[in-house]
């Protein structure tokens, strides 16, 4: 094993929390040194864009920074570096690369690592045509299936089912989901404005079979031909997109004293973090979405969200910067469908009181409320009405204020 001089500043994961965070630091004036430790061969690159514009073929990967930043910055970054073991007792990892085994040591430590997507759990999961979707070679691979495909099936309506369901729709396939909730998005938006969304498919074109799930995936000659649903229906396909969510990648963690928790523990697992990302150990930070950060009153939450992920590499940046904090942010994500953008604002939860406020048949805007008080906003469509509520999140808004 070859061990390499200690890194001030050393990273796991080259996706978009690492690569903000370093930029932040940068930005706020640090000079030591910043080293990158990417799985991927692919430089760091931008997650939202696969189940859309990469699928669609309009965009090939979207890197979040060109190779001249890196350079320039003085960061440095290591691709296809696994990392293996992590000791924070002796301020070092190990990490396997084209084969090489290696010791890096370091004064400060983020893990900034992701999910890895959950196979599908039955009989046929591993036949030809069977996808997942996570990386930008995922997508590669299953927008090279998708062109000789006539019919889809995905398996999911989360987030990243219902964008590639739509991107399907788009290439002109014809598009099954199936859901065992009764609406798409329903533990993201609750069940009214699943409804909303489950229209905007419907007319697209896409058949939605909810409250229902998929049991089986049948072959021939090794390839998939369909998948057999927990109802006895049997769905033809020439591509599956298993879109049913991902756990976090902890098992390089093992023996290293860093709390984890199980993704069926409260807070959806994850690294344990307390509210500003501190692990449970000295010098050793964690963001994005496998770390799993305390909020002010100790409630723990694991957040798998672009703008949540950019938000927490700034908390870290300041702190290791020793800067002041940034300002509280309000939740935010969005999603693109069917040529409409569909946001969230706050923290709205799905069993919220909902309060749609316009909906022209296509687009719409709701409000969710709690105890009478403003929790959050929806919107598809509506963007510049939806982000004016964004100040009344930061403040406890009665519901009451904002109805006719």
């Amino acid at each position: 094993m070859t061990t390499e001089p200690d890194r001030d500043l050393l990273i796991v994961g080259g996706g978009l929390g690492g690569c903000r965070l370093a930029e932040a630091l940068r930005g706020h004036g640090f000079t030591g040194s910043i080293t990158i430790l990417s799985g991927e061969e692919h430089p760091p690159y931008d997650r939202p864009p696969l189940s859309k514009s990469v699928l669609l073929g309009t965009d090939d990967r979207v890197d979040l920074k060109s190779p001249e930043f890196f350079e320039e910055a003085g960061i440095e970054l290591l691709l296809g570096a696994r990392v293996t073991a992590v000791h924070p007792g002796q301020h070092s990892v190990e990490y396997v690369r084209h084969g090489a085994a290696h010791r890096l040591g370091y004064r400060t430590l983020v893990l900034a690592t992701g999910l890895a997507p959950r196979p599908f759990p039955g009989e046929g999961g591993g036949l030809a045509g069977v996808h997942v979707l996570r990386t930008y070679d995922d997508a590669a691979a299953l927008r090279t299936d998708l062109a000789d495909a006539r019919r889809a099936v995905v398996i999911g309506a989360g987030f990243i089912g219902c964008e590639a369901a739509a991107s399907m729709a788009a290439l002109g396939l014809e598009v099954t989901v199936v859901e065992p909730a009764a609406v798409p998005l329903a533990a993201a938006v609750g069940p009214v404005v699943g409804l909303l969304v489950a229209r905007l498919h419907k007319e697209a074109g896409v058949d939605l079979r909810t409250a229902t799930g998929a049991a089986r995936l049948t072959g021939a000659a090794g390839r998939v031909t369909g998948v057999e649903l927990t109802d006895g229906t049997l769905l033809p396909a020439d591509v599956v997109l298993v879109g049913i969510g991902g756990t976090p990648d902890l098992e390089y963690l093992a023996g290293s004293g860093i709390e984890t928790a199980e993704p069926g523990s409260p807070g959806r697992g994850g690294i344990v973090c307390g509210e500003l990302g501190h692990t449970t150990v000295p010098d050793v930070y964690a963001l994005g979405d496998a770390a799993n950060w305390a909020d002010a009153q100790g409630n723990r939450n694991r957040v798998e969200h672009w703008n949540h992920t950019v938000d927490q590499a700034a908390i870290v940046a300041a702190q290791i910067a020793g800067k002041a904090l940034p300002p509280p942010a309000v939740p935010y994500f969005w999603s693109d469908q069917h040529a409409l953008k569909i946001q969230v604002l706050g923290s709205p939860r799905p069993d919220d009181e909902v309060h749609v406020v316009d909906d022209d048949g296509r687009k719409f805007l709701a409000y969710y409320s709690r105890d009478g008080v403003l929790t959050g906003t929806a919107g598809a469509g509506r963007v510049g009405k939806l982000m004016k509520t964004r100040p009344l999140l930061l403040t406890d808004t009665p519901i009451s204020d904002l109805l006719p």
